[in-house]
C-alpha cells in the first residue's frame, strides 16, 4: 500500500474499529449488569413476599407464589429438603437442589423446658421472622409448564412460627435482559460498518486535501529536476502547518543550492581564467625559446611556473576544504608560529613588526594550514602597505587573536565581506598588482572556520586594514566572540 492517503484511511479505520469495539463491549457489559441487577431485585421482592407468608404460618400448600412463569419459587428447609414449590414447576437449577417434588416437613423442635414459662407452656408463637440480611443471588433456569427459561434467583431465609428455618428461592426471568442485549448488539454490529465506511471516507478526503500541497511540491521538484532550473521555487501554501514549513524549507534549500551551484560555476570559470593566463604566458615563452633560444626568458618562465604551481596548490586546498576534510589538530603556540613566519620574510618590501602581548597562546590547530593563513594575511598586507606592517598576538574572549595591520588604503566597509569571496579582487588600491588570484583571503577564512574560529577585517587604528584571526584556545571555549 504505497498511498499515504490509503494508509491513513486504513489506520484511522482500524483505530476507530478497535475503539468502537471496546466501547461497545463495555456498553454491553454495563447493560447486562444493570438488567441482571434489576432482575435480582425483582427476585428478591418475590422471595421476601413468600418468606413473609411463611413467617406468618401460612401452610406450604396454600402459599401465594404469584405468577409462576414470572417468579418460580422453591422452598427448602434447614436440611435441604424441598417443602414447597410454585405451581407447574417441572425443573429448576441454580438453587442448590434440583428437586421440584415437595416432601413432608420434619416436626418442629420441642422447646426447652427451662425456656418455657410456667404460665404459657402450651402457647406457641404467632409468627416467625424474615431475615434482614442481603439475599444470595445466583443464575439458573427453570421449566414451568413445559417452557424452559433462564432466571435470576434470590435466596431469602425465614423462620416459621414453629421455629423451623426455611429458605425461599424465587426467580425473575432474564428474557428481557437477553432481548435487550441482543438488540443493542445487533444495532452495534449493523451500524459499525457504516461508521467505519464514513471514517475511512472522511479520512481519505481530509488526507487528500491536506496532501494536495505536497503533491504540488512534488510536481514542482520533478519539473526542477527535469529542467535543471534552480531558479524555480515550489508553491508555498497560506497555512501555517507542517506542509507550509516544508515548502518554505524546500525553497530555502533550493536557494542555497542555487547559490552553491552558481558559486561553483563561477569558481570553475575563474579558475579556468586564472590558469589560462600563466599557461598561455609560459607557452609563449617556450615557443619563442624553441624558435629563438637566445630570446628565451628563463626567469619569466620560472616565475610563471611558480605562479601556476601556487595557484594549483590553492585550488587543491580549497577543493579539500570544500570536501569537508578535517585538519589534523595538535598543540601549537601562535606566538612562536608568528615569529617563525615573519623571520622567514626578511626580504619583504615592507618591514614587519611583531608584538606578542601575552604568554600561553596555545591553540589546537594544523600547523601547516595556520602557517598558510598567516602567510596569506602577510602577503595581502605587504601588497597594500605603504611603509609598515604590524602583527599583534594576544588573548581575547577565551581564545587567541592574531591581528595583521597595514597602513594602506584599507577596505571599504561595504566590501569587507566580499573580499573573502573566491577570485575577488577589489578595484583601485587593492586591484591585482603582482599576480594575486584572489584566493588567499578566501582560503584564510575557510581554514579559520574549520578550526572553530573566524576571520574579520576592520579599519586599523592608524589607518589601513586590520585583519583579525580569532581561534579558541586549547583549553578554552569553542564559542566565537567578536574579534
Amino acid at each position: 500500500m504505497r498511498s499515504v492517503r490509503a494508509r491513513a484511511a486504513l489506520g484511522a479505520t482500524v483505530v476507530v474499529a478497535l475503539a468502537l469495539g471496546a466501547a461497545g463491549l463495555a456498553v454491553l457489559l454495563v447493560l447486562r449488569a444493570n438488567l441482571t441487577d434489576q432482575a435480582g431485585l425483582q427476585a428478591e421482592v418475590a422471595a421476601r413476599e413468600v418468606a413473609g407468608q411463611l413467617a406468618l404460618g401460612v401452610p406450604y400448600d396454600e402459599l401465594d407464589t404469584g405468577d409462576e412463569e414470572e417468579h418460580p419459587v422453591q422452598v427448602t428447609d434447614g436440611d435441604g429438603r424441598v417443602v414447597a414449590v410454585s405451581k407447574d414447576l417441572e425443573a429448576i437449577s441454580g438453587t442448590g437442589t434440583a428437586r421440584v417434588v415437595p416432601q413432608p416437613p420434619r416436626p418442629a423442635p420441642a422447646p426447652d423446658d427451662d425456656d418455657r414459662d410456667d404460665d404459657d407452656r402450651s402457647a406457641a408463637p404467632d409468627r416467625g421472622e424474615v431475615s434482614a440480611d442481603d439475599p444470595d443471588f445466583a443464575g439458573g433456569s427453570a421449566t414451568v409448564d413445559g417452557e424452559r427459561a433462564d432466571y435470576r434467583f434470590a435466596s431469602v431465609e425465614a423462620t416459621d412460627p414453629q421455629g423451623r428455618t426455611l429458605t425461599v428461592h424465587a426467580g425473575a426471568p432474564l428474557a428481557a435482559e437477553q432481548r435487550a442485549v441482543r438488540s443493542v448488539r445487533s444495532a452495534m454490529l449493523a451500524g459499525l460498518p457504516v461508521v467505519l465506511l464514513v471514517v475511512a471516507g472522511v479520512t481519505w478526503l481530509v488526507t487528500r486535501r491536506a496532501l494536495r500541497p505536497v503533491e504540488g511540491i512534488r510536481r514542482e521538484m520533478a519539473a526542477i529536476t527535469a529542467s535543471e532550473d534552480l531558479g524555480r521555487r515550489v508553491p508555498e501554501p497560506d497555512s501555517r502547518d507542517e506542509v507550509a514549513r516544508l515548502a518554505r524549507t524546500t525553497n530555502e534549500t533550493l536557494t542555497a543550492l542555487e547559490a552553491s551551484v552558481e558559486r561553483q560555476r563561477r569558481f570553475v570559470a575563474d579558475a579556468s581564467h586564472e590558469l589560462r593566463s600563466p599557461i598561455a604566458s609560459l607557452r609563449t615563452q617556450l615557443e619563442v625559446g624553441a624558435a629563438h633560444p637566445e630570446l628565451l626568458d628563463v626567469p619569466g618562465a620560472v616565475a610563471d611556473t611558480v605562479r601556476l604551481q601556487a595557484l594549483a596548490a590553492d585550488l587543491l586546498l580549497l577543493a579539500r576544504l570544500d570536501a569537508g576534510e578535517r585538519p589534523g589538530l595538535a598543540g601549537l603556540d601562535l606566538g612562536e608560529l608568528v615569529r617563525e613566519e615573519v623571520a622567514q620574510r626578511a626580504g619583504d618590501r615592507v618591514p614587519v613588526a611583531v608584538a606578542v602581548r601575552d604568554g600561553g597562546l596555545e591553540v589546537a590547530a594544523s600547523r601547516g594550514q595556520l602557517a598558510r593563513v598567516l602567510g596569506n594575511l602577510l602577503d595581502n598586507a605587504e601588497r597594500h602597505a605603504v611603509r609598515s606592517v604590524t602583527v599583534e598576538v594576544g588573548r581575547a574572549g577565551g581564545g587567541v587573536v592574531v591581528a595583521v595591520e597595514d597602513d594602506g588604503a584599507g577596505v571599504p566597509e561595504a566590501e569587507r565581506e566580499r573580499v573573502f569571496e573566491r577570485f575577488v579582487r577589489l578595484d583601485d588600491a587593492r586591484a591585482r598588482d603582482d599576480g594575486g588570484a584572489g584566493l588567499g583571503l578566501a582560503i584564510a577564512r575557510d581554514v579559520a572556520v574549520r578550526h572553530g574560529g573566524r576571520l574579520t577585517v576592520t579599519d586599523a587604528p592608524g589607518g589601513g586594514a586590520r585583519f583579525a584571526l580569532w581561534l579558541p584556545s586549547r583549553s578554552g571555549s569553542a564559542a566565537v566572540p567578536g574579534a
